[in-house]
Order: structure tokens, then sequence, then C-alpha cells
């Protein structure tokens, strides 16, 4: 059975879906105002593997992350560079998804805009005011009461002494607020900004109450899961929470949280200005040696993804790719279908995906071991094995044969082998480098030479 631990909770619990058959899950998204950086990829990918293995466990996935594309940062950068906040977020929304595809990362069956659901936010609201959850400043927007909600602060562990206390550090403060921890759900139009009509005046929604809106109306009460960074545990998730169960509604049953990534001894931030670039990261090294360093390190777990991380990551995928290409050579036929429990194991014990790549690698190792020895049933199980737990993890083995059966380069490799044979070195060295100029990598084993674009 699947266990996973939940923020909300602080335990390793059983999952029990709301239905049997299926998962809900909610991701947060990106607000679009500048490149993806290295943080961005690593919680894509954690999610994406979630997804990938709930789906391959027989469940019926339904996976909604958001774009919040109306927020202080995007208002201040259009204004920088001179051009519309719809037109900046588009455009760096755009970028996003073109490095989410270079990781393979699967696209949702629901990618929500926050400025599509305003309707829903303002329904939300007045849910809010009626409870006596949320009041009115005339001018300034409608603000959530963080007194009026008992157990405010437990998905963070922070009672409301210790909110108040840090309230300055990390509550935007208005005098006109009934407490300096109350949080903003409506604001106020000011010039120069995009604005909404509403019930309360013109003006724009507040960071938080979009994603309540959008889950809620999406994947209804009491879905099932909801994930995100860490640094979103507070204030952002706590008053996700805040503001569904003060209307009324039931909010996720389990909450899944990924660390940040470091880089030396600091959290990477756009805000401290030290965020590698997403972009530059897969084109060093490639989107499976990103995807398979961040498999190696636990979801929870701070990690630093630098180059010598990213080249030890991409070594051992061409290792599995270099066991694929052996096996084909071979004659080894994996079967359609594998027996990957041991894999499946570890996964379930809170997707522990660090273990899981142990797994791998030993089948990898039995593969290797029986192709040696001329076992080639027992190699098509263990390359099965290899090929059928990568792809959940969201990893494609490359057996060459895409390349396989090109006339021309296959007539070079069987002269440069045949030169090598008659110990025609000289010949054997300019079919070589006759082949590289076409961008194309040999290597040689003991079950002849194989051969792939570069």
């Amino acid at each position: 059975m699947l266990r996973i631990y939940d923020t909300a909770q602080r335990a390793i619990v059983d999952f029990v879906p709301r239905n049997t058959a299926t998962v809900s899950m909610y991701v947060c998204g990106v607000t679009p105002y500048d490149i993806a950086h290295l943080g961005h990829g690593r919680t894509a990918v954690v999610f994406d593997v979630i997804r990938r293995y709930l789906a391959s466990s027989g469940l019926s996935v339904t996976f909604v992350t958001n774009v919040t594309d109306i927020e202080d940062k995007i208002i201040a950068r259009a204004a920088d560079r001179g051009t519309s906040e719809p037109e900046l977020a588009q455009q760096f929304q755009d970028e996003y998804w073109t490095q989410m595809d270079r990781l393979a990362v699967l696209r949702p069956d629901a990618l929500p805009r926050a400025t599509e659901f305003i309707a829903q936010m303002h329904e939300l609201i007045s849910e809010l005011i009626a409870n006596g959850c949320a009041y009115v400043i005339d001018g300034s927007g409608v603000y959530f009461s963080v007194e009026s909600l008992p157990g405010y602060g437990a998905l963070a562990r922070r009672d409301l002494a210790q909110l108040l206390e840090s309230a300055g550090s990390r509550v935007s403060v208005d005098d006109d607020k009934r407490s300096p921890v109350d949080f903003a759900l409506w604001k106020a139009a000011k010039p120069g900004e995009p604005t909404w009509d509403s019930p309360w005046g013109a003006g724009r929604p507040g960071w938080h109450i979009e994603c309540s809106a959008m889950a809620l109306e999406i994947l209804g009460d009491g879905f099932d899961l909801h994930g995100g960074g860490d640094d979103l545990v507070f204030p952002h998730h706590e008053n996700e929470i805040a503001q569904a169960v003060g209307a009324g509604h039931a909010f996720a049953r389990y909450w899944l949280h990924s660390a940040m990534v470091m880089v030396g001894a600091e959290k990477m931030s756009k805000s401290s200005g030290n965020f590698p670039s997403l972009a530059t990261a897969i084109d060093a090294h490639g989107g499976p040696a990103f995807r398979w360093v961040v498999a190696r390190t636990h979801y929870r777990r701070q990690m630093e993804i630098n180059d010598d991380a990213l080249k030890a990551a991409g070594a051992e995928i061409d290792g599995f790719n270099a066991l694929a290409r052996r096996a084909r050579n071979a004659g080894v036929v994996a079967p359609m279908e594998s027996d990957i429990a041991a894999f499946c194991n570890v996964m379930d014990n809170d997707f522990d995906t660090p273990n899981a790549v142990a797994v791998i690698h030993g089948w990898r190792s039995a593969a290797n071991a029986a192709i040696d020895d001329g076992r080639l049933d027992d190699a098509a199980i263990a390359l099965a094995q290899v090929r059928d737990s990568l792809a959940i993890l969201g990893i494609e083995i490359d057996d060459g044969s895409a390349d396989h059966g090109d006339a021309r380069i296959d007539a070079l490799v069987a002269a440069r082998t045949a030169a090598r044979l008659s110990k025609d070195f000289a010949e054997s060295d300019r079919l070589r480098d006759e082949i590289a100029a076409l961008g194309v990598v040999l290597e040689d084993t003991a079950q002849g030479t194989l051969w792939r674009r570069a």
C-alpha cells in the first residue's frame, strides 16, 4: 500500500484517495515573470514522477497546476519592460513549458490561469464575508480575518502569538486591518494596474485566493493531493486552507511538499539573484540527466544541482543507453511487460526514488552480466525491468534503433570493423574520423561496434 508523508499530519500515513480508482491532484504552478530556474525544474520533475507513479499503479489521475498570471512581480516587470502584463506572462509561461517539454514533464489535465477565474474568486470571497471570516476596508480591499478561524497556522505549526510576532517580516502591514496578520483577498485598484469589477469596487485578487478558488472549482471539495515547494507552506498554503475552510469547504486531504534547491550553503531564490537557468542546465546535460539527478535525492530533502552532479547523472544515463544498445546488438528482445515489484515496494514508501535508483542499478548490472554470460532470456527480463522502471521516472532509454538502418553509416562502420580486423589502423582511424564528421559516436563492445548520433 502506498504511504506518503503528509505535511499536515507531520507523519507518513496510508494514502486513501477520495474515490477508490481515481486521484485528484493540484500542484501550485509558476508566476511567469522571469525564466525558469533549477528549483522550478526540480519541483516539476518531483510531482511529474509522483503523477506517473500513481498512474502506473492503475489509478486514474487528474492533475491540475495553475498559472499566476497577475501578481505584483508581473506588474512591476511589465512596467520595467514597457509591455502589458498578459504579454509578459504569456512570454514566460511559453518559455517555462518549452523547458518542461525538454524535461519530458507531462502536460497537466487542466492549466487554469488566475485571470480566468475572477468570478469564482468573487464567489469564494462573498462566502467568507457572509461567514464572518472576511471584512471590507473602503479604498483598500477585502481582508481575511485570521483570528476568526480557530486552528489557523496548523499546517505550518505556528500559533497566533508566533504569527503576530513575525508579522512585520512576512505579511504586509496595513494600519486599517483588524490584525497585522490578516491578508488580502481583494486589492483595491491602483493607478496603472490591471483591474476587474467586483462587489467591493474595482481591483484585483490577492495571491492566495486564486488557488483556493481554482482547486475547488476544478477538483471539488475534499480533493486528494495538494503539492508544491516547501517554501509555500506558509503563508500561501496555510492561507489556501483558511480561505476554503472559512467559506465552508473541505480542502485537500493530503499535502506534499518538495524541498528547496541549494546553491552552496544558500537556498536558491530569484530574490537572492543566485538562480542558475534551467535551460542552461538542460542545454549542457540533457533532460534525462536532470531528471536522474533529481531522482537520486528524496523529494523532501534539500539538494544542490550543479555541473558535477549533472555530469555524473549523464554518465549513468549513458550507461543505461549502452546497455540497451548492447542488448539490441546481442539480439536480446525484452518482453512487453515486466515484474517491477521491487521498484514499487520502495516507491510505495513515500516515493523513495533514491532506493528506486538503487534497484534499477541492480537490474542494469544483472542485465549486463547476463549478456556477458550469453543468458539472453535473463538479460531480456532485467532489461525490461530497467526500461519499465525508468519510464515511471520519466526517462526513456535509447537503444539506437532510431539510427539503425542508415545504410551509409552502417557501411562505414562495417568498413572500419574490417580495417581493424586486418590491422589497418590508419584506415580504421580515417573511417572513425569520417564517421565522427557525420555527428555519429561509436562504441566498441565485445558484441561489436555500436553507433549513435551525438
